[in-house]
């Protein structure tokens, strides 16, 4: 077991399950995320770190391998069987190639997101949902009219900044699908809100 998980409050099965002892390096092929007290490095990579079954019901993708964990620790009564669930992390910036290898590699499954609940992290959702349905897109900032705007196929949707997430685009664009986020309830990640709770 490693001290820092358990004093942010993460059971020994779920270290356990993500194979977390001494540090905490975890491996994107050749890259790693490395998370210490004070620190958490996270690459910039087209390689992905996963954990996990890849014969699982749901997908959980996020930035890294420590927001997976704390979003299990957080929401363990959740999930009965880990068994049923695979991890994935992107790291700093979704690569196309990472968006096609979720898709290649778990078809037909359901999808979790776990970017932050800030603007950055709705249009992540929104970026790696549409990589995974193979949906080419095109997203712009305006800059003084605070507006974000989404172009698929030559359909554009505007939205206000501070207004676009993952259920309003798919609205927009008229899309149903097995994608879906979680965000926390008080914190902009569910790491932040891990160590929010071991706080307190």
């Amino acid at each position: 077991m490693n001290v820092l998980l358990t004093e942010l409050g993460v059971s020994p099965e779920i270290q356990a399950f993500f194979c977390a002892t001494g540090d905490l390096l975890f491996d994107y092929d050749g890259q790693q995320e490395h998370y210490g007290s004070g620190f958490h490095k996270i690459p910039t990579t087209p390689n992905l770190w996963v954990a996990g079954n890849e014969t699982a019901n749901e997908v959980i993708v996020s930035y890294s391998a420590m927001e997976a964990m704390a979003f299990i620790a957080i929401n363990r009564a959740r999930y009965a069987n880990l068994q049923q669930l695979a991890f994935v992390a992107i790291g700093n910036r979704l690569q196309q190639g990472q968006a096609d290898w979720l898709r290649q590699t778990f078809p037909k499954r359901k999808f979790t997101l776990l970017f932050g609940k800030d603007e950055l992290g709705h249009l992540t959702d929104i970026k790696v949902a549409a990589g995974i349905r193979n949906m080419a897109i095109q997203i712009h900032h305006t800059g003084q009219s605070r507006q974000v705007l989404i172009d698929h196929k030559g359909k554009l949707v505007v939205f206000k900044y501070g207004e676009v997430s993952l259920n309003r685009y798919k609205q927009a664009f008229q899309i149903r699908d097995r994608i879906r986020t979680r965000k926390p309830i008080q914190s902009l990640t569910f790491l932040d809100q891990l160590k929010y709770d071991a706080e307190r």
